[in-house]
């Protein structure tokens, strides 16, 4: 078990920059593959980002690729996402997410990831 604490969201107008971070507590984060999610008010949780275990391999949406990225650094038990270039359609509350027997490949599938954060506002304005 992991428990994951994001931080760094705000208010930010469009076309500048955010980046968040995921603090996780528990011995074994680095056999975890770490997502990103988020969720804007009456939507779905979608996937963002994520990353495998060695952090090797990552995945993007879409609709972030080329302006978000993710990172790991194991040794400090975080996960980034910097998030470049931001447009108001990325207003959202940002969850960082774990996945335990999933952790080998980069998952963009919510139900592969074990634990969750509790979430960090992110505000593009225009």
């Amino acid at each position: 078990q992991v428990q994951l604490v994001e931080s760094g969201g705000g208010l930010v107008q469009a076309g500048g920059s955010l980046r968040l971070s995921c603090a996780a507590s528990g011995r074994t984060f680095s056999s975890y593959g770490m997502g990103w999610f988020r969720q804007a008010p009456g939507k779905e949780r979608e996937f963002v980002a994520s990353v495998s275990w060695s952090g090797s391999s990552t995945d993007y949406a879409d609709s972030v690729k080329g302006r978000f990225t993710i990172s790991r650094d194991n040794a400090k038990n975080t996960v980034l996402l910097q998030m470049n270039s931001l447009r108001p359609e990325d207003t959202a509350v940002y969850y960082c997410a774990a996945a335990k027997e999933t952790g080998w490949y980069p998952s963009s599938r919510r139900y592969d990831y074990d634990s969750w954060g509790q979430g960090t506002q992110v505000t593009v304005s225009s």
